[in-house]
């Protein structure tokens, strides 16, 4: 797109016209993963200052969805994906085969730039951990987790969510 960009912009800055002209000329890749693989990650990074992973989920639960870090942040709030139409979803997980076909598309080698790790090995590491974390919940942690992930539940197919269940 030829308007100069800063270096952070953000398309709520720019008119429709201008914003459909963007978004018309790009290719656009999302990057999702399980709302609540992205809870452990950011607890496990050190993002959570409490020493239970219960602690953490609960002022994660009390700080709301507006005034809440990124790293847990809905996905639907952040990325959009009822008004801007995306190319591609990649799914965490699925990493190695969904790059590997959108390298494809685009051209590019797919030879040594994709991960050296196997999306089985990913998808049982996250599968064992969630299920530890899941086990340090109350029934009421698991409730409102579900309900302060909804949207994103229903956007995407997380069909092995801990929180869909």
């Amino acid at each position: 797109y030829r308007r100069q960009r800063a270096k952070e912009t953000r398309l709520s800055t720019f008119n429709r016209t201008e914003t459909k002209a963007m978004l018309g000329s790009y290719t656009k890749v999302l990057f999702v993963r399980d709302p609540f693989h992205r809870l452990i990650a950011a607890f496990l990074q050190g993002m959570g200052i409490n020493p239970s992973f219960s602690s953490f989920v609960q002022d994660v639960l009390n700080s709301g969805a507006h005034n809440t870090s990124v790293a847990w942040k809905p996905l639907v709030s952040l990325c959009r994906p009822c008004l801007v139409q995306y190319d591609y979803v990649v799914m965490f997980g699925f990493l190695r085969q969904e790059l590997g076909h959108l390298l494809r598309r685009a051209g590019l080698p797919v030879h040594g730039l994709l991960p050296e790790l196997s999306d089985s090995q990913v998808q049982w590491t996250y599968r064992w951990l969630s299920e530890q974390m899941f086990s340090e919940l109350s029934a009421q942690q698991k409730q409102q987790l579900s309900r302060f992930y909804r949207w994103d539940l229903a956007a995407f197919p997380f069909s092995s969510s801990f929180l869909s269940d």
